[in-house]
C-alpha cells in the first residue's frame, strides 16, 4: 500500500500549475535562513532563476558573477574550500551546458559541496527553442563520480530537495523546469534524497518517472487502467544516487518496466535504470523519453505532444508494449 499523499485535485482538470523554479526560491531562502554558510551565486540569471527571494534577504550572501558560467562554477567550488555551501544558478543549457569541465575538476574532482542549479531544463523551456531546451544534462551530470542528481517532480518537491542538497555535503545537480507544471504532492508527502516512492499500486507494469513525467505517468496509469491494464507508479526524484531496492522490489512485482523522462533517453534517467536491471535482474523494459533529437519551438503542452510525453501520449507507447509481452 503507498503511503505517499498527492494533492487532492492532482488528476483534475483543474490541478494547481507552479513553476519548480519557484519551489527552488522558497528553498534556496529556507536553506539560507537554517544555516549562514549557505551563499548564492547566479549568471546575470537572478530573477528568472528565483535567486532574487535570497538575495533580497541576504545580500551579503549574494555573488553576481555576470554572463560567465565558467567562472560561477570555479568561484563557487572556492567558496566551498573555504567552508561555504554555495549554490550556483542558470539556465541548464549553460550550467552544466557550458561549465561542465570547471564543475568537474574543481568541485567534483575536490569532492566540494557545489550545488549546481539548471534551470530551465527540458522541453518546457517552450519558445525559446533547441538552443535553450537543455535535454543532456541528466546524462551529463550523472556521470560524474560523486555528483548527487536530483529531478523533482513539482513545486513542492523542488522547495523541499533545495534544503535536502544544502546539507548533504556532497556537489549536487538540481533540474528545474521553467513554466507551471501540476503540483502533485503535498506538503506532507515524504522526500529523501536517495528514495524512490511508491503512487500508485499495480500488477501489470511499473512505470518509474523523475521529474516532470511522474505526473504525466499517473495520468497515463488512469487511461491504461480502462483498457484493462494495472499500472504501477514509482517517482523517481533522486536519479543519483538510484534507490535500488525499490526499482528491483516493483519490477520483481511486475516483469516489465517503463521509464519516462523529459530528457534524452541516451544515458539519462532510463539509462541508470536499464543498468541497474541488466547487472541485477533482467527486466523487460520500454525508455520513454527525447530519443536522439534537439527539441523545437512551440507552447510547452504543444512540445510534450509533439513528442508523446503526455500522458495520453505515453499509454498509447505503454498498452501495446504491456499487450505485445503477455
Amino acid at each position: 500500500m503507498t503511503d505517499f499523499p498527492l494533492a487532492p485535485d492532482a488528476l483534475s482538470d483543474e490541478v494547481r500549475r507552479e513553476p519548480l523554479r519557484l519551489g527552488f526560491g522558497r528553498g534556496l531562502l529556507e536553506a539560507g535562513r537554517r544555516d549562514a554558510s549557505v551563499m548564492a551565486l547566479c549568471a546575470d540569471l537572478t530573477d528568472s532563476t528565483q535567486m532574487s527571494l535570497f538575495l533580497d534577504a541576504f545580500p551579503e550572501r549574494f555573488v553576481e558573477v555576470g554572463i560567465a558560467e565558467q567562472n560561477l562554477a570555479t568561484v563557487a567550488a572556492g567558496m566551498a574550500r573555504a567552508g561555504k555551501i554555495p549554490f550556483t544558478s542558470s539556465y541548464a543549457a549553460f550550467s552544466p551546458g557550458r561549465n561542465w569541465e570547471q564543475i568537474k575538476t574543481t568541485a567534483c574532482l575536490n569532492q566540494l559541496p557545489v550545488k549546481v542549479v539548471g534551470s530551465h531544463a527540458g522541453l518546457i523551456t517552450g519558445q525559446d527553442g533547441a538552443t535553450h531546451q537543455m535535454l543532456e544534462d541528466i546524462a551529463l551530470m550523472r556521470v560524474l563520480p560523486g555528483m548527487v542528481v536530483v529531478c523533482p517532480g513539482d513545486s513542492i518537491e523542488a522547495e523541499k530537495a533545495t534544503v535536502a542538497i544544502a546539507g548533504n555535503g556532497s556537489p549536487s545537480y538540481l533540474r528545474l523546469a521553467r513554466e507551471g507544471t501540476p503540483v502533485f504532492t503535498t506538503a506532507e508527502s515524504p522526500f529523501e534524497l536517495g528514495r524512490a516512492y511508491l503512487l500508485r499500486e499495480g500488477g501489470d507494469v511499473t512505470l518509474a518517472g523523475t521529474g516532470t513525467m511522474t505526473y504525466e505517468l499517473l495520468v497515463a496509469a488512469e487511461e491504461l487502467a480502462s483498457a484493462g491494464i494495472s499500472a504501477e507508479v514509482l517517482h523517481v526524484p533522486t536519479v543519483k544516487p538510484l534507490d535500488a531496492d525499490t526499482i528491483l522490489a516493483s519490477a520483481a512485482k511486475t516483469g516489465l518496466v517503463v521509464t519516462a523522462e523529459e530528457a534524452q533517453i541516451a544515458g539519462g534517467f532510463g539509462s541508470a535504470v536499464a543498468e541497474l536491471l541488466a547487472d541485477r535482474a533482467p527486466t523487460r523494459l520500454l525508455r520513454l523519453g527525447v530519443q536522439d533529437r534537439f527539441g523545437e519551438s512551440g507552447l510547452p503542452r504543444e512540445l510534450l505532444e509533439h513528442f508523446g510525453l503526455t500522458g495520453t501520449g505515453l499509454a498509447a507507447r505503454i498498452g501495446p508494449f504491456v499487450r505485445d509481452a503477455a
